[in-house]
């Protein structure tokens, strides 16, 4: 695989866009006209302090919440109002903050849930085991073992989801993502609860996959240092309004990002390593 970042859709078109998405709960306005564009290959953040927003655009993204306004392009295409499922069927893909994994299944049958996502032999084939369907499914266990190994947790194929460590656990999440087939991956707090070395690891990860699969890569991530560390572009949310948007350094010196997270704008300092 090239490390080159890969080139935009046909037409020019974004890998995913948001214009000018808005929902209020009752009075309180949660997302206030937001808008973000994620290039093809791109790896871009979005950060902000507890409550800004974050994760309520990430369920505007993928269905889960419809916008009071506005809408939402995956290359080029209109997505907002589909259901979730239509949504991650046309190649957006998303992980959790807290870990949705089968408790019960296997890690390797975890996969290959996700993976049907992408079959196209019905009920009918399934029930009398039709070669399609059998060709489907050693196609999909074949995929994701081939992601198992990716993500470097192929060995614990045959765990139960839940005996695995914490660190682990977030890697499955991610395949699961992965097996999907995505254009555009969303990262909800990829490294929350994670000790150092499992931090460093991860970051190297999200760098292999957005090479590897050609990935355009959206995180959330309170850990300031993984962030500035990673991302070419960094939006700031604050009570749902983007106060910011830009470079790594230009986001450490903003005043308006400097006073949502220190409450101050005097003699404050930017936000530290693991800040929230």
């Amino acid at each position: 695989m090239t490390a080159a970042i890969a080139a935009a859709p046909a037409g020019g078109a974004a890998a995913l866009e948001a214009r000018g998405l808005s929902l209020a709960f009752g009075g309180l306005k949660a997302v206030d006209r937001f808008s973000l564009t994620l290039p093809a290959g791109g790896l871009c953040g979005l950060i902000g302090p507890n409550g800004a927003g974050k994760t309520t655009v990430f369920n505007l993204l993928t269905g889960v919440y419809r916008p009071d306004a506005g809408d939402v392009q995956l290359g080029g295409t209109r997505i907002d109002g589909l259901k979730p499922s239509a949504i991650a069927a046309a190649g957006l893909a998303r992980t959790f903050q807290n870990i949705r994994l089968f408790g019960s299944l296997s890690v390797l049958d975890n996969v290959r849930t996700a993976g049907g996502v992408r079959a196209r032999s019905g009920l009918f084939r399934s029930l009398l085991r039709t070669p399609l369907y059998l060709a489907e499914e050693a196609a999909i266990v074949e995929r994701s073992l081939e992601l198992l190994e990716l993500l470097g947790i192929a060995h614990r194929a045959g765990e139960q989801a839940r005996s695995l460590p914490y660190g682990d656990q977030r890697k499955l999440e991610i395949a699961r993502a992965l097996a999907t087939e995505p254009k555009v991956l969303l990262l909800d707090e990829p490294v929350a609860g994670m000790n150092t070395h499992e931090k460093h690891e991860m970051r190297a990860l999200i760098q292999k996959l957005r090479v590897e699969l050609d990935l355009a890569i959206l995180l959330i991530e309170h850990d300031m240092g993984l962030v500035m560390d990673i991302c070419e572009t960094i939006t700031v949310l604050d009570h749902g309004v983007t106060i910011a948007t830009g470079a790594a350094a230009a986001i450490q010196q903003d005043p308006k990002v400097i006073e949502a997270y220190l409450g101050t704008g005097d003699d404050a300092e930017a936000p530290a390593d693991g800040a929230a």
